[in-house]
Order: structure tokens, then C-alpha cells, then sequence
């Protein structure tokens, strides 16, 4: 089994904010989760994220979680 910091899974945080015109600052009022967490998961340091996180990211950014997340093969 991989490490667990050895791991294929891309964030597109940054690009999902340019295209809503919105800060993290924003978004993270808006869900209710800490800047310091969203800045983790948007450069690419997080090693997990909560369902109920990632559901309340899709809603305030109307997206779907293959839009906020995908998968480089090796």
C-alpha cells in the first residue's frame, strides 16, 4: 500500500474561485469552514475531506465533486 502523502488526487479550488469571482475568504464564510482548511485542501495538503464538507462546497459553488476534485493517473 502507498504512503499516505503519495496520492494521485487533484484539487481545482483555485479555478472553480476564478470562474465565481469569489475569495476564499468568501467561500469559507459561506461554508462555514475555517480559511486555514480551505487553504490546505486548495494546495493540495489535505489527506481527507468530509462528505458534508465537500457537499457544502459543491452547493455554494454549484458544482459537482468531479469539478472540485479529479484523479491523475500514473
Amino acid at each position: 500500500m502507498p504512503p499516505e502523502d503519495d496520492h494521485r488526487v487533484t484539487v481545482h479550488l483555485d479555478a472553480l474561485l476564478a470562474a465565481r469571482g469569489m475569495t476564499l475568504t468568501e467561500l469559507a464564510n459561506r461554508v462555514g469552514v475555517t480559511v486555514v482548511n480551505l487553504s490546505v485542501l486548495k494546495n493540495g495538503r489535505a489527506k481527507a475531506i468530509r462528505f458534508s464538507t465537500l457537499s457544502k462546497l459543491c452547493a455554494v459553488l454549484d458544482c459537482q465533486p468531479g469539478d472540485l476534485l479529479g484523479y491523475d493517473a500514473p
